[in-house]
């Protein structure tokens, strides 16, 4: 037999307050006894009472959602990226934990960015998540000038960077290319990242700043972040220095195309070669030879980007830039 769908006044009812008592508590006011608050917290989770949503947010101004925009094609959003799906997450799970819903965007474009500057304007979201940003994107100061909360995955390059979460890439480069140092190697190239975006500036300094403190020569190809351009840079790199005998790969992607073009050349890894990555995503370990790389937290990443743009929302202060460590995971390639 069919239930009728529990009212106001029926939690009213149950709870033994007025209908007025009940819709304070629902709206998060603060104006009601924590008896009365308890009393209706309980009648509403014995009647499985749901709270029109629509009506909520015209009281409390909010709407219980938040934006996690990515400025890529759809088509390397949901690529073999460990990234994306490793942020997603991050960010759900917090989210999730907060009884908030997670709204993802893609803003590739000037068309789409400017849909969802509108969205945001609108207040369809009370908060926006910006990660895989290129350049200095023009989208995160949008928004923080029409009064939106925005958190970023990395800093924007320029004066004035909205609050970010990222990781200390130049710092997690340096360790690769230490450890290669370390085993050696003289003749040390990298695949650096594109440079358009922080991590690939950040991990390209990083590897230039240790190699300078060894008055070692720098070698560089840059590729995009893809299996393909991984293989295409090395395949570039040995036609200028067929001799070297490591290289700092900028992410564990490009690192396995890395890998398969020197198998390919006949060079042996890591008796020639040696290969370091950097992101230790889970096809990692599984390379022949199992990659050696930089771990960074992508999950972490994901959960304290929610974490600090719920903080924001709820009117704290939070810090304006929170950097998380990267770690030398040690595995056979080098």
């Amino acid at each position: 037999m069919h239930r009728p769908r529990p009212t106001l006044e029926s939690v009213a009812r149950r709870a033994g307050v007025s209908r007025a008592t009940v819709s304070r508590v629902v709206n998060g006011s603060t104006k009601v006894g924590e008896d009365s608050r308890e009393a209706v917290l309980s009648a509403i989770q014995e009647l499985g009472y749901i709270p029109n949503q629509a009506a909520r947010s015209l009281v409390t101004q909010r709407t219980d959602s938040f934006a996690l925009v990515l400025p890529e094609e759809p088509g390397r959003v949901f690529s073999d990226d460990r990234f994306f799906p490793g942020v997603v997450r991050g960010v759900s799970q917090e989210l999730e934990g907060a009884d908030k819903q997670l709204v993802l965007m893609m803003a590739r474009s000037a068309a789409s960015r400017d849909r969802i500057e509108r969205f945001a304007l609108a207040r369809h979201v009370d908060g926006v998540m910006v990660a895989s940003m290129h350049g200095a994107d023009p989208l995160p100061a949008a928004l923080a000038g029409m009064g939106i909360p925005v958190v970023c995955n990395e800093r924007v390059p320029g004066p004035a960077s909205p609050p970010y979460v990222g990781v200390d890439n130049a710092a997690g480069a340096a360790l690769a290319v230490e450890h290669l140092i370390r085993s050696g190697r003289t003749r040390i190239a990298t695949v650096a990242g594109p440079q358009d975006m922080v991590a690939g500036m950040d991990r390209l300094s990083g590897y230039r700043a240790a190699l300078d403190g060894a008055r070692l020569a720098a070698r560089v190809a840059v590729g995009d972040f893809t299996q393909e351009s991984g293989a295409v840079a090395m395949r570039e790199l040995l036609d200028r220095e067929p001799r070297l005998d490591g290289v700092f790969v900028a992410s564990d992607l490009m690192a396995i195309g890395v890998l398969r073009a020197l198998r390919r050349a006949g060079r042996r890894v890591p008796d020639d070669v040696a290969v370091v990555g950097f992101d230790d995503i889970e096809p990692a370990r599984y390379t022949e030879p199992p990659l050696t790389t930089v771990r960074q937290p992508i999950g972490g990443i994901g959960r304290r980007l929610a974490r600090q743009l719920l903080r924001l929302t709820a009117g704290e202060t939070i810090e304006p830039a929170l950097v998380l460590p990267t770690e030398l995971v040690i595995r056979e390639s080098a």
